[in-house]
């Protein structure tokens, strides 16, 4: 079996024994996400001493309010392979909701742009995270990380050609909403990852993520989907290959 682990943050410093160990779980791929200006930077660092790791580069709505200056320039990186993760955080609110708004929209901008992936983050702002996308078209390759919604709100993702990516949540107990919207997901839209270092799935919960726990939260969205743990990896590795153009 081989996966990719569509979202997860790496640190520089462990980053040989993490791939490492992750190719011995069978994820063979990561990509690393940028959420501000030096995380970017540092994601095409690290993408670039690893031919199993590539990187994205954006601004997370808790940095918003720094805006987006420098970011646009990292795109031409061969290393890149998406704009994001951006959106809207309305839980936190570490940055004001109209820098988020101005933030996500000219990320928005961006991707249709250069012709990128655009990687979604929204927590607690469904109806202003679809309406800036409806205003700014939905580049044809988008996905909402870290799916937190119910059925609903994977709907109308779905509605607009979104893919939906689930991280560990997806085996927590008290998850059921959102395992209705991964049951809900067609399996020719579904990704997977770890988020890594955060939600490490059930049973390791609490602990420190990592990418080579992946195939655990893949285990889960099998079950989800009542299909062989195989299939949920040939599935997400396809998907995840097109989507970032991986091959």
């Amino acid at each position: 079996m081989r996966w990719i682990d569509n979202h997860c943050h790496l640190e520089p410093d462990t980053l040989a024994e993490v791939v490492a160990q992750a190719a011995a779980a069978g994820v063979e791929r990561m990509i690393d996400v940028g959420t501000d200006l030096a995380t970017s930077v540092a994601a095409i660092s690290k993408a670039a001493t690893s031919d199993r790791v590539w990187a994205t580069v954006g601004v997370h709505p808790h940095e918003a309010r720094h805006g987006i200056g420098g970011i646009e320039g990292l795109l031409g990186s061969d290393r890149v392979v998406a704009v994001g993760e951006c959106g809207l955080d309305y839980h936190y609110n570490h940055s004001p909701p109209a820098d988020q708004q101005a933030v996500f929209a000219a990320q928005i901008e961006m991707a249709h742009r250069h012709r990128l992936p655009l990687v979604i983050h929204t927590r607690e702002a469904w109806d202003d995270t679809f309406a800036i996308l409806d205003e700014g078209g939905v580049p044809d390759h988008t996905v909402f990380h870290c799916f937190t919604g119910g059925p609903d709100e994977a709907r109308q993702a779905l509605d607009r050609g979104a893919y939906l990516s689930f991280s560990g949540i997806v085996s927590f107990p008290s998850a059921d909403d959102v395992r209705a919207a991964a049951e809900l997901c067609p399996l020719s839209r579904l990704l997977v990852e770890t988020d890594s270092p955060y939600l490490a799935p059930v049973p390791l919960r609490g602990r420190t993520n990592t990418p080579a726990n992946l195939p655990l939260v893949g285990e889960a969205l099998a079950q989800v989907h009542a299909v062989a743990l195989e299939a949920m990896a040939q599935h997400t590795w396809q998907n995840a290959s097109s989507f970032y153009r991986l091959d």
